[in-house]
């Protein structure tokens, strides 16, 4: 696997990076992790607009790759406020892009990443013209949610000096996009604006609800680790463009139920038999009520494909959903034409980044009984598997805990119950 522990430390050194830090805001919710995961489900919406409203050609593995490329990008330069970022790469925009890219290459090693990555990445910041259309939907989707986390916070600032300009930043920003669908729509207030607002609510749903973190992750924000490490995974794996782009929108909707079911944690889910299948009856039940008529329905079929079944592997072949293994998609269906979408694979790593999570607060400092028991019982669960040839393992060796603490600080919370 090329993916190393310096690359999924730095897309986690986002959940840290909070926003709005200069004003009065909600106390989570408010970290450039969630915003860029919410950026993306804006592109998402953004660029399907453009394809059935204008008939548009989206590339969509360019999206997803210059979404990833511009997260990374804002991660290394951190919490500079937005007009002071725009003077920067207005004067010195070439320069800090190298600079940057040279972060991303040595400090971070993500030209070590397999297929051509870094060269992509390279190639997005050096070039201006490069997938243009792609690259002006991710600018409308930066500016749709940031507005969005702008009228949260309007209400409580309004006292503090400036802010009216930056409301008319935002907005004179927001115009220069009108020319694409979408955005028309979602200023018009539509109801896909809604299904916006609802994602938006995952902001604020607490990962490890039962126990303190450092640093705490939402339910949006994991959402996008997990579509990140699906996309290098399947990149790794070779795997088809159709296939890159279902289990990187697949990952970054695997949690969307929970918005209206919360979490519901394993433990729960698996105390009593049948319990499991219960809940998922009841969140497809909740997805038709609530969630897909907020969306066109032209959309509805593939959002389901992508959703419903979110751990299963599976193809399309005549026009029939089939359930496979991530195995054999790489034997027979590794194919555009199949539609493949690998459960497993993102189920590997929507546990995997379950475990960072609990791996990084232990190493922080911050413990508990539940995290104790969830990076035991994670770690247990993979420290063997392959998938699809993936090696699930080494990944989770990369964030194994010393032995002799570990067993410290499981003591401690053994003798506490």
């Amino acid at each position: 696997m090329s993916l190393e522990k310096a690359n999924l430390e730095l897309i986690y050194d986002a959940a840290s990076i909070r926003r709005w830090n200069d004003h009065i805001r909600p106390g989570n919710g408010f970290t450039e992790l969630d915003k860029q995961s919410h950026k993306m489900v804006f592109a998402y919406v953004l660029a399907k607009f453009e394809e059935s409203d204008r008939k548009a050609k989206i590339n969509w593995l360019k999206l997803i790759e210059g979404g990833i490329f511009e997260f990374l990008h804002r991660i290394v330069l951190t919490d500079i406020k937005p007009p002071i970022f725009h003077m920067l790469m207005e004067k010195k925009g070439d320069k800090l892009n190298n600079w940057v890219l040279e972060q991303l290459r040595d400090k971070h090693g993500f030209s070590r990443i397999k297929n051509g990555f870094f060269e992509k990445m390279s190639a997005y910041f050096n070039d201006p013209e490069n997938s243009y259309l792609e690259k002006r939907i991710l600018k409308a989707a930066h500016y749709m949610a940031t507005n969005w986390e702008f009228e949260i916070i309007y209400n409580l600032n309004r006292s503090i000096y400036g802010l009216e300009d930056t409301k008319e930043e935002i907005s004179n920003e927001i115009e220069e996009y009108y020319d694409l669908a979408g955005v028309q729509k979602l200023m018009l207030g539509k109801k896909t604006r809604s299904f916006l607002s609802l994602v938006g609510q995952l902001r604020f749903q607490q990962r490890w609800a039962q126990s303190p973190r450092v640093p705490e992750t939402s339910v949006l924000g994991h959402m996008l680790v997990v579509a990140i490490l699906s996309y290098f995974c399947t990149l790794e794996i070779e795997g088809c463009e159709k296939r890159i782009i279902n289990n990187f929108f697949a990952g970054l909707f695997h949690d969307l139920p929970e918005v209206l079911t919360r979490d519901i944690v394993s433990p729960v889910k698996k105390s009593v038999e049948g319990l499991e299948d219960v809940i998922k009856e009841i969140e497809n039940q909740q997805l038709e009520e609530k969630v897909f008529p907020l969306i066109p329905r032209a959309w509805r079929k593939e959002m389901k494909y992508l959703i419903e079944n979110e751990f299963n592997s599976r193809i399309i072949k005549e026009g029939v959903i089939y359930f496979t293994s991530s195995d054999d998609i790489n034997k027979q269906y590794n194919e555009d034409k199949y539609n493949p979408v690998d459960g497993e694979i993102i189920r590997a790593c929507d546990r995997f980044a379950a475990y960072i999570e609990a791996y990084l607060s232990i190493s922080h400092g911050i413990s508990s009984r539940y995290l104790m028991e969830g990076i035991e019982n994670l770690y247990n669960e993979y420290k063997d598997k392959k998938i699809a040839g993936i090696d699930f393992g080494r990944m989770f060796n990369y964030f194994k805990i010393d032995t002799q603490l570990f067993q410290i600080i499981k003591q401690h919370y053994s003798q506490d119950s």
